[in-house]
């Protein structure tokens, strides 16, 4: 079954960096885009970033434009998604996603909190 995993989340000062990770398994990571998603504490899910399957093209959220950075190793099944300049308002939980065959399968998610 396909199962995504995401890494690298935590408490970072505003201007900080953070580098996270989502490893994949159980389908053909190389075929298919990868997005990463967040969601603030009482706001829904909005998008963050995406990229396609041989990391050619990347697009993003005007508000990550230029601070954040997605990226794929498919020989490590795994999309990064770095982040920085980092902002108060960038506190969320971010999830990955992939969408296969018109369904779309989503991590647990990791938590970054940005303080002031």
């Amino acid at each position: 079954q396909v199962q995504l995993v995401e890494s690298g989340g935590g408490l970072v000062q505003a201007g900080g960096s953070l580098r996270l990770s989502c490893a994949a398994s159980g389908y053909t990571f190389s075929n298919a885009g990868m997005s990463w998603f967040r969601q603030a504490p009482g706001k829904e899910r909005e998008f963050v970033a995406g990229i396609n399957w041989t990391g050619s093209s990347t697009w993003y959220a005007d508000s990550v434009k230029g601070r954040f950075t997605i990226s794929r190793d498919n020989a490590k099944n795994t999309v990064y998604l770095q982040m920085n300049s980092l902002k108060p308002e960038d506190t969320a939980v971010y999830s990955c996603n992939v969408r296969l065959l018109a369904l779309d399968y989503w991590g647990k998610g990791t938590l970054v909190t940005v303080s002031s």
